[in-house]
């Protein structure tokens, strides 16, 4: 009896870290690090044409900083980004999770 049910088990485990893994990876924050005190008052593209700089913080802590190049290549593949409320970084647990990347066309494949 219990090794029908070893199959079963196995199965909800990998679901639940399947799970797991995918809320960790929406777990991203953009967030203003030259503002440090912004609090959703203005978008981030209004803090970026005023020089502010701007940062990925993910759900372990680690920050990278964005050049220019960095967001002049978001606008075009995710704009939405551009339009959230912007956040300083005293802010992190208020910030909302940076959206989701829209689904992607794949290319015609050849046969």
């Amino acid at each position: 009896m219990i090794w029908t049910l070893l199959p079963f088990g196995l199965v909800v485990v990998f679901l639940a870290a399947i799970l797991l893994a995918a809320s960790s990876a929406l777990a991203e924050k953009l967030v203003c690090v030259s503002n440090e005190k912004l609090r959703g008052e203005e978008t981030v593209i209004n803090c970026l044409a005023r020089g502010e700089e701007f940062a990925i913080v993910d759900n372990k802590g680690a920050v990278r900083i964005l050049t220019r190049e960095e967001f002049d290549l978001m606008k075009k593949i995710n704009p939405e980004l551009l339009e959230m409320k912007a956040y300083g970084i005293v802010y992190l647990q208020e910030a909302p999770q940076m959206k989701k990347l829209p689904r992607l066309a794949l290319p015609h494949q050849i046969r």
